[in-house]
C-alpha cells in the first residue's frame, strides 16, 4: 500500500461553491447545519446532531430517511462543522478497490492528525459481507461512518454494523418545509409562474422530496412562462411525482400495516384510504385479499362470522370482474371490515392452543371417546361409557373429553361484542350444565 502525506489529502472545509450553471436544488444547498429545512430534530441545539457538533465529536451513524429530505448534505455540513475530512463513495457505483481506497486514504490522514468522516451513499446496497468490511475501521476509529438510506436500516443493514452506529430518521418534508424551499427558490430566481393554488399544488405534488421541488420549480422557471398557471394547467404541465413504494420494500409494509391497523381501530375511512394508495401504488389485489382474509379472521372472528364470507365472495368477485371493476369487491369488504364488531378471542384462542399441544407431546385422548373398531380394542375400555350427548338431556352428556392428566383448559374466551355475546351465552350455559352434572366447570 502506497503512503500518502498529509499534504496529498484535501483539506477539512465548507463545502464549495455551486457553479452559476448548476441545477437550483445544488445552488440552494444548504451552506450551514442550520440552513438544513425540515430536521431540526436532529439538527437543533437538542437533537442527536446537534448536540454532537457541540461537543465538536461525532460517533458512527446511519441517515435513514425519504429521498429528498437532505441526507447528503446534512453529512457534508457535519464534517465542515467539526473540522473533519469529508470522503464519499456510493454504493450504486463504488466497489471494494474504492472502499479500500478510501480506508488507505482515511488511514493515512489519521497518521498525519486529521480525522475522516466517511460518507457512503446507499448504504443498503452493499451486500452483507462488504458491510461487514467497515466494521475494523469503524472500531478502530480510522473513519466515522455516515451512512445515507431510504431503508429500513433494521432488514437493510448488518446488526453487527448497527451496533456501532446511531440510526438518526430524516423526517419527510412537511408543507411548510417545502414552501420554505420555494421562498428561498423565488428569493434566488424570482417568482414561480404560479397562483396561490397552484403552488400549494406544486408543493403536494412533491411528496415530501425537496429536491423534486426544487427540479419542478427549475423546470417552471425554464419554461419562461408568461401567466401564471391554475392547478390545472399546472397538472398538465408537470408530471406528477409518483409517490414512493416499492412493493417488496418498507414501503410496501408500511402501508400494508397501516391498512391492518385502521381496519382494526375501526375507521373505516383511514383503511379506505390506506387500501386507496396501495391499489392505485399497483399493488396486486389478491395480496391484499389475502390480507383482508387474515384481518377477518385475526381482528374479528366469531364476533361476526359474515367477515370471512364477505372476504371471500370479494375474492371471487375480483376474479370474475377484474380490475377495475372489480376492486369494487375489495372496497366493500374492506369496509365490511373496519365497520365490524372486533375481536381476536380466536387468535388468541390458536396461540393458546398450539402453545399447549406443543407442551403436553402425546398424551391420550380419554379411552371414553375413542372409536373401538375392533374387539381388542373394546376390550381395553376403548369407547366403554361413552356418553352420546344427542341421547342425554338438552343435548348435552357433558362429559370430559380432555386426556387423563390434563386439566381442562380455557383457550376461547368469547367478548362481549357482536355475535361472540351470543357464543359466550352458550358456553357459560354449558359450564353450568357441566358443573350440575358432574360437580366440575
Amino acid at each position: 500500500m502506497t503512503d500518502l502525506f498529509a499534504d496529498d489529502l484535501p483539506p477539512a472545509s465548507a463545502p464549495d461553491e455551486p457553479r452559476e450553471d448548476a441545477p437550483l436544488a445544488d445552488r440552494l444547498r444548504p451552506r450551514t447545519l442550520a440552513d438544513v429545512i425540515g430536521q431540526e430534530h436532529l439538527t437543533g441545539p437538542e437533537g442527536a446532531i446537534g448536540r454532537m457538533v457541540a461537543a465538536g465529536r461525532l460517533s458512527s451513524m446511519i441517515l435513514w430517511g425519504p429521498p429528498g429530505t437532505g441526507k447528503t448534505s446534512t453529512a457534508r455540513l457535519l464534517a465542515a462543522a467539526v473540522g473533519m475530512r469529508f470522503a464519499a463513495v456510493s454504493a450504486v457505483f463504488s466497489g471494494v478497490a474504492d472502499l479500500k481506497k478510501a480506508f488507505a486514504e482515511a488511514a493515512a490522514a489519521a497518521k498525519a492528525g486529521q480525522r475522516t468522516l466517511l460518507f457512503v451513499d446507499e448504504i443498503h446496497r452493499f451486500n452483507r459481507a462488504q458491510q461487514d468490511g467497515f466494521l475494523p475501521f469503524v472500531e478502530s476509529g480510522t473513519v466515522t461512518l455516515v451512512g445515507a438510506t431510504t431503508e429500513n436500516p433494521s432488514f437493510a443493514l448488518n446488526a453487527a454494523l448497527l451496533s456501532r452506529a446511531q440510526v438518526l430518521i430524516l423526517h419527510r418534508l412537511d408543507s411548510e418545509a417545502l414552501g420554505t424551499l420555494l421562498d428561498k427558490a423565488e428569493a434566488l430566481e424570482g417568482p414561480l409562474p404560479l397562483d396561490a393554488n397552484a403552488r400549494e399544488a406544486l408543493i403536494a405534488s412533491a411528496d415530501g422530496d425537496g429536491r423534486f421541488l426544487l427540479n419542478q420549480a427549475e423546470t417552471l422557471y425554464a419554461a419562461q412562462i408568461p401567466e401564471p398557471l391554475d392547478p390545472a394547467a399546472l397538472g398538465q404541465f408537470l408530471q406528477r411525482r409518483v409517490a414512493v413504494y416499492d412493493k417488496d420494500r418498507d414501503g410496501h409494509y408500511n402501508l400494508i400495516s397501516a391498512l391492518h391497523k385502521a381496519v382494526r381501530g375501526s375507521d373505516p375511512q383511514a383503511a379506505l384510504y390506506y387500501l386507496a394508495r396501495l391499489l392505485t401504488a399497483g399493488e396486486e389485489p389478491l395480496y391484499l385479499l389475502r390480507r383482508l382474509v387474515r384481518m377477518a379472521s385475526e381482528d374479528i372472528g366469531l364476533a361476526d362470522p359474515q367477515a370471512l364470507q364477505q372476504c371471500l365472495a370479494a375474492k371471487q368477485a375480483y376474479e370474475f370482474l377484474g380490475s377495475p371493476e372489480g376492486e369494487g369487491a375489495i372496497v366493500q369488504a374492506c369496509l365490511y371490515l373496519a365497520t365490524a364488531p372486533k375481536s381476536n378471542a380466536a387468535y388468541m384462542a390458536q396461540k393458546a392452543a398450539w402453545k399447549s399441544a406443543k407442551e403436553t407431546g402425546s398424551l391420550s385422548p380419554p379411552a371414553n371417546i375413542l372409536n373401538a373398531p375392533t374387539k381388542l380394542m373394546k376390550d381395553i375400555g376403548y369407547g366403554k361409557d361413552y356418553s352420546y350427548d344427542h341421547d342425554a338431556p338438552d343435548g348435552f352428556s357433558g362429559d370430559d373429553y380432555w386426556p387423563e392428566g390434563m386439566a381442562p383448559q380455557t383457550y376461547y374466551d368469547p367478548v362481549e361484542r357482536g355475535f361472540e355475546r351470543e357464543v359466550k351465552k352458550r358456553i357459560e350455559w354449558w359450564d353450568r350444565k357441566r358443573k350440575e352434572r358432574h360437580g366440575r366447570s
